[in-house]
């Protein structure tokens, strides 16, 4: 993994040395710039070396001069291009870096190289010759790209905090980013938390003509759910789906570097583990961490993995002591604000990990794919409820539920039931954002002391609502989750706390030909009022059933109990914030009146910003 930046326009040496530095987490083991005096375009890059380790440096050329690349990310079937494009007369400087196959790649078949890569990606190729720069990300933005274009100047960097380094890009926080955060706990590509910035949305492309600073974006893939039956049994399907996870296992296993797996003692690493192990690879490394609070560990299982498959395993205990140390490294390197309470302890798995292996495999993308998570769960009572609770009926039963005992458990009972009502209250296209969101609408109304426009509020997941073709609620949910809550929340964590140690994570059940494959397998199958039936299926021939249907804990921390004991402390002065509503809330999550965890983790998170 590493990082990349460049601009052109305005700016000077002193612009990439600082946009380069403030990336070196990303890339530690070397970097290197180039310039283009003529346009006054520079190109920066931090590299993590983990393939072709002697050969790979960047920004990289091609063989005939014409075009340049910084590349962060990995294409996990760069061998078999390699071979295709040698056969069309390529040739190749490096003996094995998949960045030079994206360089020959663009020779061959210009834009439309990104349709052959299997992997994850952000990179910037610069055409000599045309004066264009060519900006992709992956398909599901597993790795990210950040760009803007500010007095005379286009920039992009792998990071805002290195994007912002530049003298003539402005942070100036957005308002309404503000409000869409506390909507959903993340803000959704392409705004960021300042004006004038944005994220290349997972599945872009950007294309800029130097010349003119005209920017054009195309989308080249989307995820929907494939309306063609297969024909295939459950059997089938389910043998099919564990060859192709194999595949992608052992793709991503391919490194010069040791390659572990981060192991939650959940069906989805677990079975990363096994195929992992049962396929000739030498020991395997698995990581775990653990806590004192018991709703919240799940060592047991993890302990239970290890031992089935016989792993180098290392598991570590988070306590409460340990976590205050990372409260500050974590809120102030987040670089964007994103309230996942698992971000810290994501944190302290990966610097473990760090300390033995490079590159990590993970269990990121199944609960989308699968439809693993509660709230489908709710769907059908929740749909059943709203068609036969009349208004004031269910606005009586939502007072009531303010009087409910508040537990900072783990999902706990109150919890989910005052959040479930609190969406009840919207039209269905809101539910899913609402059930995740830190506030109402009507609360963040009174957070900002205005009146907000609820479609405007939600247009992100509206838009993944009316493009989803099937009327299945259950559809419409996945494409909520795949489209904004994977992209980011599951995987912006995931790169952000692996980077700060300099890990590079690998999700094998985000590889295209699994998840072409996955998209074809009927809805029904993926949940039938059990979650991720067919997967669970499907692993009973790889780990013990014990794994398979256990209860769902997820990856969380007590930050609710934290707060509440105040050894947690949120700012009480933020931005376009009202004061006093948020001092009224902090103290009513402190009396234990009532639960406002999610506010308080959101407001943490946006300390550096206050």
């Amino acid at each position: 993994m590493c990082g990349i930046v460049g601009f052109f326009g305005n700016g000077d040496e002193q612009d990439i040395d600082k946009m380069v530095a403030a990336l070196t987490h990303r890339g530690p083991d070397g970097n290197g710039i180039y310039r283009d005096s003529s346009r006054n375009l520079w190109l920066g890059h931090t590299r993590l070396s983990i393939l072709d380790i002697d050969f790979g440096a960047q920004p990289m050329e091609s063989s005939d001069g014409r075009y340049l690349i910084v590349f962060n990310g990995e294409i996990y079937n760069f061998k078999e291009l390699r071979s295709e494009l040698s056969s069309r007369g390529h040739h190749f400087k490096t003996s094995h870096s998949d960045t030079e196959v994206i360089l020959n790649g663009f020779r061959e078949w210009g834009d439309r190289v990104v349709h052959k890569l299997n992997g994850m990606w952000a990179f910037a190729l610069y055409d000599k010759v045309e004066g264009k720069l060519f900006l992709s990300r992956d398909r599901f933005g597993k790795k990210p790209l950040y760009y803007s274009l500010q007095h005379g100047t286009f920039a992009f960097a792998s990071e805002l905090s290195a994007l912002t380094c530049h003298s003539r890009i402005s942070a100036e926080l957005s308002k309404t980013s503000l409000q869409k955060y506390y909507a959903y706990t993340f803000i959704p590509a392409p705004r960021t938390i300042y004006k004038q910035v944005h994220k290349l949305r997972a599945g872009d492309n950007l294309f800029v003509d130097l010349c003119s600073s005209e920017i054009e974006i195309r989308p080249y893939w989307r995820y929907q759910q494939d309306s063609n039956a297969l024909s295939m049994n459950e059997g089938e399907i389910c043998e099919e789906l564990i060859s192709l996870l194999e595949k992608s296992v052992q793709r991503r296993m391919v490194a010069d570097v040791p390659v572990g797996v981060l192991l939650s003692g959940g069906i989805d690493s677990s079975c990363i583990v096994g195929l992992a192990s049962e396929n000739g690879n030498k020991e395997v490394r698995s990581f775990s961490i653990g806590f004192t609070d018991n709703s919240f560990d799940e060592t047991r299982y993890s302990d239970l993995v290890a031992a089935e498959f016989n792993t180098n395993h290392i598991s570590k205990p988070f306590r409460i002591e340990k976590f205050y140390s990372y409260i500050d490294h974590v809120v102030d390197k987040l670089d964007e604000p994103m309230a996942d309470s698992s971000n810290f302890p994501t944190a302290m798995l990966c610097e473990e990990t760090a300390k033995s292996v490079k590159v990590a495999l993970t269990g990121d993308g199944a609960d989308e794919l699968f439809c693993g998570y509660d709230p489908y769960k709710a769907l059908k009572l929740a749909s059943l409820y709203n068609s036969m609770v009349p208004k004031p009926v269910h606005k009586a039963l939502s007072f009531l539920t303010a009087f409910l005992p508040t537990s900072h458990n783990n999902i706990s009972l109150d919890f989910k039931i005052k959040r479930t009502l609190s969406g009840l209250s919207y039209p269905k296209k809101y539910w899913n954002p609402i059930w995740h969101g830190a506030l109402s609408p009507d609360q963040i109304s009174e957070l900002f002391s205005e009146q907000i426009n609820i479609e405007d509020l939600y247009s992100e997941a509206i838009e993944a609502w009316d493009r989803c073709e099937s009327d299945s609620l259950i559809d419409k949910t996945t494409q909520y989750y795949v489209d904004l809550f994977l992209q980011d929340r599951i995987l912006t964590k995931s790169d952000r706390m692996s980077m700060l140690y300099s890990l590079e994570l690998r999700s094998p059940y985000l590889d295209i030909d699994f998840v072409d494959f996955v998209r074809k397998i009927p809805t029904e199958l993926k949940f039938n009022g059990t979650t991720k039936f067919i997967m669970k299926k499907a692993a009973e021939k790889i780990i013990p059933n014990e794994i398979i249907y256990r209860k769902k804990k997820g990856f969380g921390a007590p930050v609710g109990q934290w707060f509440k004991n105040g050894n947690l402390k949120a700012p009480t002065r933020v931005p376009f914030l009202n004061d006093q509503c948020v001092n009224r809330l902090v103290k009513e999550h402190v009396d234990g009146d009532v639960d406002h965890r999610l506010f308080l983790l959101n407001t943490l998170f946006l300390r550096p910003h206050c």
